[in-house]
């Protein structure tokens, strides 16, 4: 019989819970209705107060961690889809730490990350989704783009000066280019479904409150020093237009190929968990299996253990009449 993963396991949250935070096609997003300290159903809380819920969820996200590296195992084996994950978020929301937490126990092997820095002149002169077209994973692999593109819907939307680098033609840039990037997102996002990609894409929602706090402890930690960047208080001034960008993009780009995950991320421990469970979640109920074996195949292979087998027992004999 030929092995496939199991399901789920135990200890992992309820999908009724986690359609919470998915992002329905075609909605309207209003961000400021939506708690970014949320850490738990309200009845888990009222019963075993944060503390037992915190030891919960560290719980969940140690198996399913274990979920997650038995996923990757057959995601590698089959090499029927591959697994794209996007985390956007402003400064200091917790994308590092996601990516360090949940995917400690992933085979670097068969996992890649990629950090989308301001784009180069080289990457100027191509389409917008072209510097990342070339990083999207291989099937068997898990891919993570720290920021994608939808910073061009985004960054650009708030600077819209920006687009003056991107040498686009006459008419290009009017209003309609919003909708038009949304599109042509959608499109390449159906693309890379249709072809076994699976993408998974989460919003990490922190309030403005809780980016102070972080950015002030960076500040007072010399050995943090190193994570302030001197564009975190110019681009904290655009919050509010951040927010109404934001919005845009969630309702216009979560599709049913690729939805939109905003995940409550004032605390660490409930933004992983909750990454954690819907990517393992994900992987785990695609029925992946091992690679079947043909007879002829596993005459070879019996044939190869017998062999191996015969070494020991010769190596036991000499050993003797020595």
């Amino acid at each position: 019989m030929v092995p496939q993963i199991r399901r789920r396991r135990s200890l992992v949250i309820q999908k009724k819970f986690l359609n919470k935070f998915l992002v329905k096609p075609g909605k309207p997003v209003y961000l400021k209705d939506l708690d970014p300290g949320w850490a738990s159903h309200k009845d888990l809380l009222d019963k075993f107060g944060e503390e037992r819920v915190m030891k919960l969820a560290k719980k969940i996200l140690k198996r399913n961690l274990e979920n997650l590296a038995e996923a990757q195992n057959l995601l590698w084996a089959s090499d029927t889809y591959g697994v794209l994950v996007i985390l956007q978020a402003m400064d200091a929301a917790g994308k590092d730490g996601i990516i360090r937490h949940v995917m400690s126990g992933l085979n670097p092997q068969a996992c890649q990350v990629h950090n989308f820095k301001k784009p180069t002149n080289d990457e100027l002169d191509h389409n917008f989704l072209w510097r990342y077209m070339k990083n999207v994973p291989q099937r068997g692999r898990i891919g993570i783009f720290n920021r994608s593109y939808y910073e061009d819907v985004l960054v650009v939307k708030v600077h819209p000066e920006y687009l003056d680098h991107q040498k686009l033609p006459p008419g290009i840039k009017g209003e309609n280019i919003w909708k038009h990037r949304y599109s042509d997102i959608n499109h390449f996002e159906k693309h890379l479904t249709r072809n076994g990609i699976i993408v998974l894409k989460f919003y990490l929602h922190m309030s403005k409150e809780e980016q102070r706090k972080r950015l002030l402890n960076r500040l007072n930690n010399p050995a943090k020093h190193w994570k302030f960047s001197d564009s975190d208080l110019p681009e904290r001034a655009y919050w509010d237009d951040y927010m109404k960008a934001y919005e845009d993009a969630l309702c216009a780009t979560s599709t049913e190929w690729a939805p939109w995950y905003i995940i409550p991320s004032n605390h660490k421990w409930a933004s992983r968990t909750l990454v954690a469970d819907v990517l393992a979640g994900t992987i785990c109920n695609l029925g992946l299996e091992f690679p079947k074996i043909s007879a002829d195949r596993r005459k070879r292979l019996e044939a190869a253990r017998i062999q191996l087998e015969g070494e020991i027992e010769e190596l036991a004999e000499g050993t003797m009449s020595a």
